[in-house]
């Protein structure tokens, strides 16, 4: 967007600004020349380190240092872009006519945000919200054109912007009294001396978005004193490694985003004090271990006391009791635990899924699914079954029982809630042939005639909670409000109950072509 620079329009202050060239972005870290060549150069350090060829030096001397050992280049003035200022940019991407060419829905991950940008207005004076993002903006220009420019922005987007450091983005924050929401991805922003000096000017910032910013948590800490009011902040693909208490900051914090972060382990406790996060994002940390060790198997932590969804995809989680150290937070309701390495012993990701919800028995929401009732029985009557042989022999020895309820906190609670599993129903089933032997039933609801049959094929050993399960979906009813009832071909006009929902379809003798009838409660299902 802006215009190329001769050698004499470059000056020794232009060191640590910002650029543009080729479309990657770089921060100036040393000018002059470059022996044997003749002529002024820049040497860059790239935000892409693959964009670069060398870590500063040329023919064994040093001109200037970067974090990769390939980040920098040499560069010509002429090639690169310093950026406009923001009025220039504006004027630039929403014309005179104020027509957008931006997109209008704000997104902060995947939720949209409420503000949208007035189009076809007459006055910049309107916008609440200002996206431009990679728009090359390197400063906030003559001082008090913001604020009677564009007075009323609640959403400012800078993402990618050629700005150096945070005292430039103070001097936007001073002119947007209202500014409740900053996006600053893809910056680099050298910290000021004194960040609480600052902190009037962001007092109405809630949202915060800083992903991919090559960060430490400590430099996070550090300019935290900034934001007194933050309630989220996003802090994605940075150089997060090892987390430190926040002490007098971020404490109205309601969402942490640390995904793509190289954390270390033991140190996600350092943000169990913050008494209103209510969603922590972990998924790609390398995470494998979370412990609560103030809390006994079983019991609530003190820690995380507000946290209700707590994201951890694709991270290496394979051992269940990080499971059931979960099952520990006191608040926990919506977890997302996609594309870890939790295993049943049938190698099963349904069974997977089916431990998940029975092990944390105040969870309502799982991989972004509702878990209705149904489904919770269906789950802890399964764990009942799956674990009730351990259980049996365990109850003779008092050492065999302490290890087994380590291991299962929730299946004495389940026993109370289901009653405990009688040796009977816990018996192998006879042969592995059988469990994949598939009967033909037809289902027909005789109290919904408009409604057409549903012919399906079963294996022969599985249990009837199960196949109401089933029945959900097409029905909407819950497994609880559902009866059934079987007839034969071999035995015309005898109707015949099924009654006990743990037992299989084998077990009441039904054959393959034989019919299941389904009744439920209209009423009660109408209601809902």
């Amino acid at each position: 967007m802006a215009g190329q620079h001769t050698d004499s329009e470059v000056t020794m202050e232009a060191v640590g600004r910002r650029l543009s060239c080729d479309g990657e972005l770089a921060t100036v870290r040393y000018i002059g020349p470059v022996p044997p060549t003749t002529g002024l150069w820049l040497g860059v350090e790239w935000d892409n380190p693959d964009r670069g060829k060398h870590n500063g030096s040329h023919e064994g001397v040093q001109y200037f240092t970067c974090r990769h050992p390939t980040g920098g280049s040499f560069v010509r003035p002429t090639k690169v872009s310093f950026g406009v200022d923001y009025l220039t940019a504006l004027q630039q991407v929403y014309h005179n006519d104020m027509e957008m060419v931006k997109s209008e829905e704000i997104f902060i991950g995947k939720r949209k945000l409420k503000w949208r940008p007035c189009t076809k207005t007459r006055s910049f004076e309107s916008l609440s919200s200002v996206l431009l993002d990679f728009c090359e903006v390197n400063g906030p220009g003559v001082d008090g054109d913001i604020k009677t420019t564009t007075p009323n922005v609640k959403w400012l987007d800078l993402s990618g912007s050629l700005l150096s450091n945070w005292v430039d983005v103070t001097d936007f924050a001073k002119q947007m009294d209202q500014l409740e929401g900053l996006q600053l991805s893809h910056n680099r922003l050298s910290l000021p001396l004194n960040p609480s000096a600052y902190s009037q000017h962001f007092c109405s910032l809630k949202h915060l978005i800083l992903n991919k910013c090559a960060l430490t948590w400590s430099q996070v800490l550090e300019c935290a004193p900034m934001w007194p009011n933050l309630e989220e902040l996003f802090l994605e693909g940075n150089h997060i490694t090892e987390l430190q208490r926040p002490v007098q900051v971020l404490q109205s914090l309601r969402i942490l985003s640390l995904a793509s972060n190289p954390l270390v382990q033991d140190s996600v406790n350092s943000l169990a004090d913050l008494p209103r996060l209510e969603l922590l994002n972990l998924s790609d940390t390398g995470l494998s271990v979370i412990r609560f060790e103030d809390a006994d198997s079983g019991s609530k932590t003190v820690m995380f006391p507000a946290l209700k969804k707590l994201v951890i995809d694709d991270n290496n989680i394979t051992e269940w009791f990080v499971i059931d150290e979960l099952a520990k937070l006191p608040s926990l309701i919506q977890l997302s635990c996609r594309r870890n390495q939790l295993m049943s012993s049938d190698k099963n990701p349904e069974t997977a899924e089916q431990m998940l919800i029975a092990k944390l028995g105040q969870l309502e929401v799982l991989n972004s699914s509702k878990i209705n009732p149904s489904d919770r029985r269906g789950a802890e009557l399964d764990y009942l079954k799956m674990f009730g042989e351990k259980w049996l022999k365990s109850r003779g020895a008092s050492q065999l029982n302490t290890q087994f309820f380590h291991q299962h906190p929730r299946y004495q609670a389940l026993i109370e809630k289901y009653g405990a599993p009688e040796e009977g129903e816990l018996k192998k089933r006879e042969s592995p042939m059988l469990k994949n032997k598939l009967i033909r039933i037809t289902f027909v609801f005789p109290d919904d005639p408009d409604r057409k049959p549903i012919e399906k094929k079963l294996p022969e050993l599985m249990l009837v909670q199960k196949v109401k399960g089933l029945l959900y979906r097409p029905i909407k009813v819950p497994a609880p409000d559902i009866s059934l009832t079987y007839t034969s071909p071999k035995t015309v006009g005898a109707e015949f109950e099924i009654h006990n929902d743990l037992q299989t379809l084998q077990f009441y003798s039904i054959k393959d072509g034989d019919q299941v009838l389904v009744r439920w409660s209209r009423v009660r299902n109408e209601a809902e």
